[in-house]
């Protein structure tokens, strides 16, 4: 089970993480509080769309009406487009990062350590930190 708690105590305030051969540097814990933001976005998308999914066609099935079930359906279809695309939105960003980019990795290593949190080589450089 996701155990808040200790992701937030987990989270590093110290130190410094520089972005590659960019110079950009951020101290305390940007990186870690946006990565660990990414990873609820990509849990909770999927259950709040299968919860209220379900209680829309419940509702609508209990009205025993068909206007209200095409209805529910429909919304339904919305939610699980509406969800996709807050899915994948980092997905596409990677890609359009990695095309921008070329073969210059440090951008790359520099959106990593935002989103999935790594330090190290394919991620940001950490000084003074115990890591991610």
């Amino acid at each position: 089970m996701f155990d808040l708690v200790n992701v937030l105590a987990s989270i590093n305030t110290k130190g410094t993480y520089t972005c590659g051969g960019l110079n950009i540097d951020f101290t305390g814990m940007l990186p870690n509080a946006v990565s660990i933001v990414v990873k609820i976005i990509w849990i909770a998308v999927p259950v709040l769309l299968v919860i209220f999914g379900l209680l829309d066609l419940a509702k609508a099935v209990m009205a025993q009406k068909e206007d209200e079930i095409k209805k529910g359906q429909q919304t339904l279809v919305k939610r699980v487009i509406a969800a996709l695309i807050v899915f994948f939105v980092i997905s596409i960003v990677r890609v359009l990062i990695g095309w921008v980019s070329g073969d210059d990795e440090t951008v790359v290593n520099c959106f990593n350590c935002f989103v999935n949190g790594e330090v190290g080589a394919k991620g940001c450089d950490s000084q003074g930190a115990e890591g991610m």
